[in-house]
């Protein structure tokens, strides 16, 4: 039985009517083509059901067209929408992604980083499941790194963070501008990195307003229970507040039943505001939390095209914040 030939990149070029080098740069995501090129090589790729040979493209490119991915983020709240973000990518060029779970076990870690060499990985991502700084990897031998929502102590590497004052100062934006006056913090452990930012940037924005918090912020734990206490605290010390600010949306999602009980309408009486735009939290709120953010997926495109740029050789060291944005729901604004 006679079997149909395979297309070559030679028939897709000769379809498309480019030479085989553009062919091949416009499936492969490489060098500066136009729009209307690139649509017309893919079409034709299409058209013909063109697959590329994955160990030729691998042996004439010098490459594996592979990407590791390590976090200690072990269930998945911050690195899937990262990894989400990053194929989005990385899939234009037919890169696949190896996720890798550290733990937080350095021995775990390192584990992991050989045997991403050992496949020959043409760059590697880290994350975690917390912002702040952490140590850069040790060798790579040469292997492109880019750091993304945690930042690497280096000021050699790349690292694309969560731009979480600019969200703050987004939430305190968005509160003055419904009328609210007294506001007050209640945040995750005065340790925790990201509390103290999005506490110091809330206060800061405040004061470029001549304004300050009706009490110093209140830190806890990032639980649903501290949202609870904290608001307890607030009431009985009379302090006299129509805005909360909270480190996340769990410490919010609290906040809003201890006001509830309390006869505080939300937002009528207190509007309030959460962190994270976690979906499953804010959506289920009651009312719905008007939320910051980080715009995860966004994020990993980001550090996904960066690393992409360190691979063909043009890498970007330093700190790339990512900007945040504010969702507006009926906790700070009535229906």
């Amino acid at each position: 039985m006679h079997r149909p030939r395979t297309a070559t990149i030679r028939d897709v070029a000769a379809l498309a009517g480019v030479s085989v080098g553009t062919a091949s740069k416009a499936l492969n995501g490489r060098g500066s083509l136009r729009a209307d090129t690139i649509a017309r090589v893919r079409q034709a790729a299409d058209q013909l059901d063109f697959r590329p040979n994955p160990a030729a493209r691998s042996l004439h490119a010098g490459r594996t067209y592979t990407v590791g991915m390590i976090t200690t983020d072990t269930i998945g709240r911050f690195s899937i929408p990262l990894l989400i973000g990053a194929e989005d990518t990385l899939g234009a060029g037919e890169m696949s992604v190896l996720l890798c779970d550290a733990r937080d076990d350095p021995i775990r870690e390192q584990h992991h980083l050989r045997t991403l060499l050992g496949r020959r990985v043409d760059g590697i991502i880290v994350t975690g499941r917390r912002a702040g700084t952490r140590p850069p990897l040790a060798a790579t031998s040469g292997v492109p790194v880019v750091y993304a929502f945690l930042a690497s102590s280096s000021p050699d590497d790349c690292s694309v963070v969560p731009d979480e004052p600019g969200g703050a100062r987004l939430a305190i934006d968005h509160l003055l501008t419904v009328g609210r006056r007294r506001i007050a913090v209640v945040t995750g452990p005065e340790h925790h990195h990201s509390a103290r930012v999005r506490a110091t940037a809330t206060t800061e924005r405040l004061a470029g307003h001549g304004l300050e918090l009706v009490t110093p912020p209140l830190h806890g734990e990032w639980s649903e229970s501290w949202g609870r206490q904290a608001v307890g605290l607030l009431l009985a010390q009379k302090v006299g507040f129509d805005a909360v600010v909270c480190g996340s949306d769990q410490i919010a999602r609290g906040a809003a039943d201890t006001l509830r009980e309390a006869g505080r309408r939300v937002p009528q009486d207190v509007a309030l505001a959460g962190f994270d735009n976690w979906d499953v939290i804010a959506l289920a709120s009651r009312p719905p939390l008007t939320s910051i953010d980080m715009d995860l997926e966004g994020l990993g495109r980001a550090a996904a095209g960066l690393l992409l740029q360190a691979i063909d050789g043009n890498p970007s060291p330093g700190l790339h914040p990512h900007p945040a944005k504010l969702v507006i729901r009926d906790s700070t604004v009535a229906a």
